[in-house]
């Protein structure tokens, strides 16, 4: 059953008057209408219960609705409400909300509760307050990108957990780099989003504390931690990191705490564990996370010597590039046998491809060491070959474990790869002999259920490349979203 909205709640009142007869009483207020406050007026509704089959239907009836309702939240008292029309008058029933909310209970049954007839909302927006209601009533969820970070506000601050589920849930979903600004700053201030308890929400001096950017406008730590998590994220890591400490100051501020690099370590938790500090230049670790005091001096220096020495030691933090591209991660092989001994002299293995449509290269598979486990110094590049042109490249490392499997090598962010054009992939291995391929392919189709053919040609590359061809060599896999 659609939900009846403020239009439609005034047009069954007045559809009550449906029999001729003397004069009644004047038809109440529409919700949305502000005049002097008065005590609540309805039109009876005859047999209304009969048509509803269910519990559910018959409170989703009631939802908007003045029929049976003791209670208007007044709401737009703030600025803009002028240029919106005016206040909002929304009609509700108190012992529906006091049943889904901790703070409505307390607000109606408490110590100190209310016993007005109209109760002013001027910090919550009207279209998050209805879809709070519409949640409580009938569990049905109405949110979208325009109303998900009001919505998530509003849920928080009347405690009704399940509702900020959702809204979690949609920004996990439906966050991307194109529109977080959009999502995450509709509040009608940011200081409300940082002030989420259920206690006072003044403004005063938190505009000037809050920093204008993402990791500042989730209020939520879970939210937070989920945002963190994605691998489809298009921006660099140093400015994530640099939007998750301004989170932490505010962050701070909120639960008031002294803004020291303690509270900061203690209020992230372990979504600090999710940047991903190996994406990162030296450089930029050297200007941000290294001088930021959140990092440990062990964490500090164990990053350090994974920037610049080989073999790396082990580090706490994902190295998987964030790649823009929705989807399943892909791989190709071109070869078909694996044979043993590819020396290595610090030429670059190469070799030649193009690709029947657009992808992003995240990384090569590349074939280890003959003689047990081993470590590998690696850089590996994507340079498109008319241009001579660099497209990305990553110095880095590999540990293998003697098999003839193949290792994942990674580039610090998603390379995109055009149809139809001409790219090399190089590798550049320092380390002992190696496994190789042969029997190498000249086409190479990868298919997948939900979408259409990815097909690779490889071409030898001309002039030095350490051997590495069609037939035979390095680089056997490259790894791809679609």
């Amino acid at each position: 059953m659609a939900s009846l909205g403020p239009a439609a709640a005034g047009e069954q009142a007045s559809g009550a008057e449906a029999e001729p007869g003397p004069a009644g009483p004047p038809p109440p207020p529409s919700p949305s209408s502000l005049g002097p406050l008065l005590p609540l007026q309805r039109e009876p509704l005859y047999n209304w219960q009969a048509t509803k089959a269910s519990l559910k239907e018959r409170f989703a009836f009631l939802f908007n609705s003045e029929l049976l309702s003791d209670v208007r939240f007044v709401l737009g008292k703030g600025r803009g409400a002028a240029a919106a029309g005016g206040p909002q008058r929304i009609p509700a029933h108190r012992f529906v909300l006091a049943a889904g909310s901790a703070v409505f209970d307390a607000m109606f049954n408490g110590g100190m509760a209310t016993t007005s007839a109209e109760i002013e909302l001027p910090d919550v927006e009207p279209a998050a307050f209805l879809a709070l209601l519409r949640f409580l009533y009938s569990d049905e969820v109405q949110i979208g990108p325009e109303t998900v970070m009001t919505t998530l506000y509003t849920a928080k601050k009347y405690a009704v957990p399940a509702l900020e589920a959702h809204c979690v849930e949609f920004l996990t979903k439906h966050l991307r780099a194109d529109n977080a600004f959009m999502l995450l700053t509709q509040a009608p201030s940011s200081s409300q989003l940082l002030n989420c308890g259920h206690g006072g929400h003044g403004r005063a001096g938190m505009q000037s504390r809050v920093a204008v950017g993402v990791g500042s406008l989730l209020s939520n730590w879970d939210t937070l931690c989920a945002v963190l998590e994605r691998d489809t994220l298009s921006i660099r890591e140093s400015r994530l990191f640099g939007a998750v400490v301004r989170w932490a100051e505010a962050e701070c501020q909120r639960q008031q705490l002294p803004v020291t690099f303690g509270n900061k370590q203690k209020v992230l938790g372990k979504a600090l564990s999710l940047i991903r500090f190996p994406l990162m230049t030296i450089e930029e670790f050297a200007a941000g996370p290294a001088q930021s005091g959140i990092l440990s001096d062990r964490e500090v220096v164990n990053l350090f010597l994974h920037f610049t020495v080989n073999p790396k030691p082990r580090v706490e933090y994902i190295d998987r590039p964030r790649c823009c591209l929705r989807g399943k991660e892909c791989c190709i092989n071109r070869f078909q046998q694996v044979e043993s001994r590819w020396g290595y002299s610090g030429t670059s293995d190469r070799i030649r491809f193009t690709v029947n449509r657009r992808i992003s290269i995240v990384g090569f598979g590349l074939y280890g060491s003959i003689h047990g486990p081993t470590d590998y110094q690696v850089n590996i590049q994507i340079i498109e070959y008319e241009k001579k042109q660099t497209l990305g490249q990553n110095d880095t490392g590999f540990s293998c474990d003697g098999t003839a499997n193949t290792f994942r090598v990674m580039f610090k962010e998603p390379i995109e790869i055009l149809p139809n054009v001409c790219y090399t992939a190089c590798a550049t291995l320092k380390g002992p002999d190696s496994h190789y391929g042969t029997k190498g392919l000249k086409k190479v189709v990868h298919e997948t259920p939900a979408a259409s053919k990815t097909v690779f040609f490889f071409f030898s590359s001309p002039g030095n490349n350490n051997g590495t061809s069609i037939e035979d060599g390095q680089i056997p896999e490259i790894i791809f979203y679609t």
